[in-house]
Protein backbone atom coordinates (compact mmCIF):
# COMPACT_ATOMS: atom_id res chain seq x y z
CA UNK A 1 0.00 0.00 0.00
CA UNK A 2 1.69 3.13 -1.23
CA UNK A 3 1.81 6.77 1.08
CA UNK A 4 -1.00 8.38 -0.44
CA UNK A 5 -3.36 5.17 -0.29
CA UNK A 6 -2.57 4.88 3.22
CA UNK A 7 -3.25 8.80 3.54
CA UNK A 8 -6.51 8.66 2.35
CA UNK A 9 -7.32 5.21 4.06
CA UNK A 10 -6.30 6.85 7.41
CA UNK A 11 -8.64 10.04 6.67
CA UNK A 12 -11.66 8.00 5.58
CA UNK A 13 -11.51 5.73 9.09
CA UNK A 14 -10.65 9.11 10.97
CA UNK A 15 -13.94 10.81 9.48
CA UNK A 16 -15.63 7.28 9.69
CA UNK A 17 -15.17 7.80 13.41
CA UNK A 18 -16.36 11.02 14.01
CA UNK A 19 -19.18 10.27 11.72
CA UNK A 20 -20.06 7.58 13.80
CA UNK A 21 -19.51 9.56 17.31
CA UNK A 22 -21.39 12.50 15.85
CA UNK A 23 -24.40 10.29 13.99
CA UNK A 24 -27.95 10.27 16.20
CA UNK A 25 -29.98 7.28 15.28
CA UNK A 26 -33.36 9.39 15.77
CA UNK A 27 -31.98 12.61 12.90
CA UNK A 28 -30.71 9.92 10.69
CA UNK A 29 -33.79 8.03 10.44
CA UNK A 30 -36.42 10.93 10.06
CA UNK A 31 -34.10 12.42 7.38
CA UNK A 32 -34.52 8.69 5.51
CA UNK A 33 -38.18 9.04 5.85
CA UNK A 34 -38.33 12.34 4.71
CA UNK A 35 -35.90 11.05 1.50
CA UNK A 36 -38.73 8.94 0.82
CA UNK A 37 -41.92 11.15 1.13
CA UNK A 38 -39.75 13.66 -1.84
CA UNK A 39 -39.50 10.86 -3.62
CA UNK A 40 -43.58 9.88 -3.03
CA UNK A 41 -43.46 13.71 -4.20
CA UNK A 42 -41.67 13.14 -7.36
CA UNK A 43 -43.55 9.80 -8.40
CA UNK A 44 -46.66 11.83 -7.47
CA UNK A 45 -45.44 14.91 -9.38
CA UNK A 46 -44.49 12.63 -12.56
CA UNK A 47 -48.24 11.05 -12.45
CA UNK A 48 -49.75 14.89 -12.36
CA UNK A 49 -47.65 15.44 -15.94
CA UNK A 50 -48.37 12.75 -17.42
CA UNK A 51 -51.77 12.91 -16.64
CA UNK A 52 -51.81 16.30 -18.02
CA UNK A 53 -49.93 15.57 -21.57
CA UNK A 54 -52.38 12.65 -21.84
CA UNK A 55 -55.24 14.68 -21.19
CA UNK A 56 -53.59 17.28 -23.75
CA UNK A 57 -53.49 14.64 -26.26
CA UNK A 58 -57.13 13.61 -25.96
CA UNK A 59 -58.73 16.98 -26.61
CA UNK A 60 -56.50 16.89 -29.76
CA UNK A 61 -58.02 13.54 -31.08
CA UNK A 62 -61.46 15.07 -30.10
CA UNK A 63 -60.75 17.82 -32.26
CA UNK A 64 -59.77 15.60 -35.30
CA UNK A 65 -62.74 13.58 -34.82
CA UNK A 66 -64.81 16.42 -35.16
CA UNK A 67 -62.92 17.48 -38.19
CA UNK A 68 -63.34 14.19 -39.45
CA UNK A 69 -66.94 14.37 -39.18
CA UNK A 70 -66.90 18.04 -40.89
CA UNK A 71 -64.96 16.37 -43.73
CA UNK A 72 -67.19 13.53 -44.22
CA UNK A 73 -70.18 16.07 -44.34
CA UNK A 74 -67.99 18.41 -46.99
CA UNK A 75 -68.05 15.53 -49.08
CA UNK A 76 -71.42 14.61 -49.25
CA UNK A 77 -72.55 17.82 -50.01
CA UNK A 78 -69.72 18.03 -52.70
CA UNK A 79 -71.42 14.64 -54.21
CA UNK A 80 -74.72 16.39 -54.03
CA UNK A 81 -73.57 19.18 -55.95
CA UNK A 82 -72.03 17.28 -58.33
CA UNK A 83 -68.29 18.10 -57.18
CA UNK A 84 -66.52 15.74 -57.17
CA UNK A 85 -63.19 17.15 -57.04
CA UNK A 86 -64.33 18.61 -54.00
CA UNK A 87 -65.84 15.67 -52.58
CA UNK A 88 -62.29 13.96 -53.24
CA UNK A 89 -60.51 16.88 -51.38
CA UNK A 90 -62.82 16.42 -48.57
CA UNK A 91 -62.13 12.51 -48.16
CA UNK A 92 -57.96 13.18 -48.63
CA UNK A 93 -58.37 15.64 -45.50
CA UNK A 94 -60.60 13.14 -43.84
CA UNK A 95 -58.15 10.26 -44.28
CA UNK A 96 -55.50 12.73 -42.65
CA UNK A 97 -56.88 13.66 -40.11
CA UNK A 98 -57.93 9.55 -39.18
CA UNK A 99 -54.17 9.06 -39.30
CA UNK A 100 -53.41 11.86 -37.33
CA UNK A 101 -56.26 9.93 -35.22
CA UNK A 102 -54.38 6.89 -35.06
CA UNK A 103 -50.75 8.17 -34.12
CA UNK A 104 -52.85 10.06 -30.96
CA UNK A 105 -54.56 7.03 -29.75
CA UNK A 106 -50.79 5.03 -29.82
CA UNK A 107 -49.73 8.04 -27.88
CA UNK A 108 -52.23 7.97 -25.44
CA UNK A 109 -51.96 4.64 -25.03
CA UNK A 110 -48.46 4.82 -23.90
CA UNK A 111 -49.19 7.72 -22.08
CA UNK A 112 -51.92 5.23 -20.04
CA UNK A 113 -49.21 2.78 -19.48
CA UNK A 114 -46.57 5.13 -18.22
CA UNK A 115 -49.08 6.33 -15.85
CA UNK A 116 -50.28 2.76 -14.44
CA UNK A 117 -46.55 1.89 -13.62
CA UNK A 118 -45.94 5.58 -11.69
CA UNK A 119 -49.50 4.96 -10.23
CA UNK A 120 -48.56 1.76 -8.85
CA UNK A 121 -44.74 2.67 -8.14
CA UNK A 122 -46.54 5.43 -6.43
CA UNK A 123 -48.78 2.72 -3.79
CA UNK A 124 -45.97 0.91 -3.60
CA UNK A 125 -43.12 3.48 -2.45
CA UNK A 126 -46.09 4.71 -0.12
CA UNK A 127 -46.87 1.86 1.55
CA UNK A 128 -43.13 1.06 1.73
CA UNK A 129 -43.33 4.71 3.61
CA UNK A 130 -45.50 3.84 5.96
CA UNK A 131 -44.17 0.69 7.28
CA UNK A 132 -40.90 2.61 7.12
CA UNK A 133 -42.22 5.42 9.48
CA UNK A 134 -43.64 2.68 11.77
CA UNK A 135 -40.50 1.16 12.07
CA UNK A 136 -38.79 4.39 12.45
CA UNK A 137 -40.91 5.27 15.43
CA UNK A 138 -40.40 1.93 16.95
CA UNK A 139 -36.21 2.09 16.66
CA UNK A 140 -36.43 5.74 18.09
CA UNK A 141 -38.17 4.96 21.16
CA UNK A 142 -36.11 1.75 21.64
CA UNK A 143 -33.03 3.88 20.97
CA UNK A 144 -34.18 6.94 23.48
CA UNK A 145 -35.13 4.20 26.12
CA UNK A 146 -31.43 2.46 25.87
CA UNK A 147 -29.73 5.83 26.39
CA UNK A 148 -31.98 6.98 29.13
CA UNK A 149 -31.03 3.81 30.66
CA UNK A 150 -27.80 4.09 29.82
CA UNK A 151 -27.80 7.26 31.53
CA UNK A 152 -28.83 5.59 34.91
CA UNK A 153 -26.51 3.18 34.61
CA UNK A 154 -23.56 5.46 34.26
CA UNK A 155 -25.26 7.69 37.02
CA UNK A 156 -25.02 5.08 39.38
CA UNK A 157 -22.26 3.16 38.36
CA UNK A 158 -19.93 6.43 38.00
CA UNK A 159 -18.90 5.05 34.96
CA UNK A 160 -19.90 8.09 32.82
CA UNK A 161 -17.51 10.50 31.35
CA UNK A 162 -18.76 13.11 33.87
CA UNK A 163 -17.83 11.31 36.80
CA UNK A 164 -14.68 10.46 35.13
CA UNK A 165 -13.76 13.86 34.84
CA UNK A 166 -14.89 14.58 38.73
CA UNK A 167 -12.86 11.83 39.47
CA UNK A 168 -9.74 12.98 37.51
CA UNK A 169 -10.48 16.20 39.32
CA UNK A 170 -10.48 14.40 42.86
CA UNK A 171 -7.45 13.02 41.99
CA UNK A 172 -5.44 15.87 41.30
CA UNK A 173 -6.59 17.55 43.84
CA UNK A 174 -5.35 14.95 45.99
CA UNK A 175 -1.72 15.03 44.55
CA UNK A 176 -1.62 18.97 44.60
CA UNK A 177 -2.58 18.94 48.41
CA UNK A 178 -0.47 15.52 49.75
CA UNK A 179 2.70 17.74 47.42
CA UNK A 180 2.10 20.83 49.34
CA UNK A 181 1.86 19.31 52.59
CA UNK A 182 4.92 17.39 51.96
CA UNK A 183 6.81 20.38 51.10
CA UNK A 184 5.42 22.44 54.00
CA UNK A 185 7.06 19.72 56.26
CA UNK A 186 10.48 19.66 54.40
CA UNK A 187 10.30 23.57 54.78
CA UNK A 188 9.99 23.34 58.55
CA UNK A 189 12.35 20.42 59.11
CA UNK A 190 14.76 22.28 57.43
CA UNK A 191 14.29 25.33 59.47
CA UNK A 192 14.41 23.59 62.21
CA UNK A 193 18.17 21.96 61.79
CA UNK A 194 18.83 25.71 60.65
CA UNK A 195 19.66 24.51 56.95
CA UNK A 196 17.43 27.55 55.62
CA UNK A 197 17.96 31.26 56.98
CA UNK A 198 14.99 33.24 58.14
CA UNK A 199 14.25 35.85 55.01
CA UNK A 200 13.28 38.37 57.50
CA UNK A 201 15.88 38.63 59.56
CA UNK A 202 19.27 40.63 58.49
CA UNK A 203 21.89 38.62 60.62
CA UNK A 204 24.41 36.80 59.20
CA UNK A 205 25.26 32.95 60.04
CA UNK A 206 28.49 33.91 61.48
CA UNK A 207 26.64 37.00 63.53
CA UNK A 208 23.90 33.99 64.61
CA UNK A 209 26.62 31.50 65.44
CA UNK A 210 28.51 34.46 67.36
CA UNK A 211 25.11 35.43 69.35
CA UNK A 212 24.97 32.14 70.60
CA UNK A 213 28.33 31.51 72.09
CA UNK A 214 27.98 34.64 73.76
CA UNK A 215 24.39 33.29 74.96
CA UNK A 216 25.90 30.05 76.22
CA UNK A 217 28.84 31.93 78.03
CA UNK A 218 26.71 33.75 79.48
CA UNK A 219 24.45 31.10 81.07
CA UNK A 220 27.32 29.31 82.29
CA UNK A 221 29.09 32.27 83.92
CA UNK A 222 25.55 32.78 85.82
CA UNK A 223 25.58 29.11 86.12
CA UNK A 224 29.21 29.06 87.88
CA UNK A 225 28.10 31.65 90.00
CA UNK A 226 25.12 30.62 91.00
CA UNK A 227 27.00 27.48 92.31
CA UNK A 228 29.59 29.66 93.98
CA UNK A 229 27.19 31.22 96.34
CA UNK A 230 25.56 28.27 97.15
CA UNK A 231 28.80 26.88 98.32
CA UNK A 232 29.45 29.69 100.42
CA UNK A 233 26.10 29.16 102.07
CA UNK A 234 26.64 25.92 102.71
CA UNK A 235 30.08 26.68 104.29
CA UNK A 236 28.76 29.41 106.38
CA UNK A 237 26.11 26.82 107.63
CA UNK A 238 28.27 23.81 108.62
CA UNK A 239 30.65 26.38 110.68
CA UNK A 240 27.43 27.58 112.88
CA UNK A 241 27.46 25.85 116.35
CA UNK A 242 23.77 26.10 116.97
CA UNK A 243 21.38 25.00 114.21
CA UNK A 244 18.62 26.16 115.22
CA UNK A 245 20.17 29.65 116.12
CA UNK A 246 19.18 30.60 112.45
CA UNK A 247 15.65 31.50 112.69
CA UNK A 248 13.82 30.90 109.60
CA UNK A 249 11.90 33.93 108.08
CA UNK A 250 8.48 34.47 109.68
CA UNK A 251 6.51 34.32 106.30
CA UNK A 252 3.13 35.07 107.80
CA UNK A 253 4.86 37.78 109.53
CA UNK A 254 5.88 39.39 106.70
CA UNK A 255 2.63 39.10 104.90
CA UNK A 256 0.83 40.78 108.13
CA UNK A 257 3.52 43.46 108.03
CA UNK A 258 2.70 43.77 103.97
CA UNK A 259 -1.28 43.68 105.03
CA UNK A 260 -0.57 46.69 107.57
CA UNK A 261 1.45 48.70 105.22
CA UNK A 262 -1.21 48.67 102.64
CA UNK A 263 -3.66 49.74 105.63
CA UNK A 264 -1.50 52.71 107.00
CA UNK A 265 -1.34 53.59 102.72
CA UNK A 266 -5.26 53.46 102.33
CA UNK A 267 -5.68 55.80 105.45
CA UNK A 268 -3.53 57.74 104.49
CA UNK A 269 -5.12 58.18 101.10
CA UNK A 270 -8.28 59.00 102.88
CA UNK A 271 -7.18 61.63 105.40
CA UNK A 272 -5.52 63.55 102.24
CA UNK A 273 -9.21 63.21 99.83
CA UNK A 274 -10.74 64.84 103.64
CA UNK A 275 -8.26 67.41 103.80
CA UNK A 276 -8.92 68.20 100.10
CA UNK A 277 -12.63 68.53 100.69
CA UNK A 278 -12.21 70.55 103.63
CA UNK A 279 -10.06 72.91 101.43
CA UNK A 280 -12.60 72.75 98.90
CA UNK A 281 -15.42 74.11 101.69
CA UNK A 282 -13.41 76.84 103.23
Amino acid sequence: MGVLSRASYVIRSKVNALLNRAEDPGETLDYSYEQLRDELQDVKKGIADLTTQKKRLEMQKRKLEDNVEKHNEQARQAVKQDREDLARRALEKKKTKMTQIEELEGQIADLQNTQDGLVEQKETLQQRIEEFRTKKETIKARHEAAEASARVSEAVTGAGDQFGDVNRAIERAEENTEELEARSAALDELQEEGVLEDQLSDKSDLERELEDVHTQGTVESELDTLKADMGKETESESTSDDPQSVAEPDLEAELDEDVDVDAELADSEIDAELEELRDDEN
